[in-house]
């Protein structure tokens, strides 16, 4: 049985070409990571936008926590008893940080012997803590 090779009508090329021409013509429109926050998550100041920008910062701290932890070689329970908290308590803050305390992120970055600098801005005048 032989196979038969398909057959191009002049009328299926041209409508390629049409679709070539109209896919070179078109333009992809492009939007910054800044946009997108603002279009999906909500406009900077706004309820929903706050809550991801805290959650985001809370996420990137414990995974700074759990990457330090393990460029030493701890356990967390070996951080715990650094810290004087439970293992629990040193998982619950590398999966997120939002429910510890100021007190106990600083412990913990001492533990793993961190410099740990805030820098805080109030009414547009720069404060720095270290």
């Amino acid at each position: 049985m032989k196979l038969q090779e398909p057959k191009i009508s002049e009328l299926n090329i041209l409508k390629l070409k049409q679709k070539n021409n109209l896919m070179a013509n078109t333009k992809i429109k492009s939007k910054s990571l800044a946009e997108m926050k603002d279009k999906y998550i909500g406009k900077i100041g706004t309820k929903d936008r706050d809550t991801y920008e805290y959650e985001l910062r809370m996420d990137v701290l414990g995974r700074m926590i759990k990457t330090a932890r393990q460029e030493r070689n701890l356990t967390q329970e070996q951080l715990g008893e650094l810290v004087g908290v439970q293992k629990a308590q040193i998982s619950k803050l590398e999966s997120s940080a939002n429910s510890a305390t100021i007190d106990t992120i600083i412990k913990v970055f001492k533990a793993l012997k961190a410099d740990i600098h805030f820098n805080v801005t109030l009414e547009k005048q720069h404060l720095q803590l270290a």
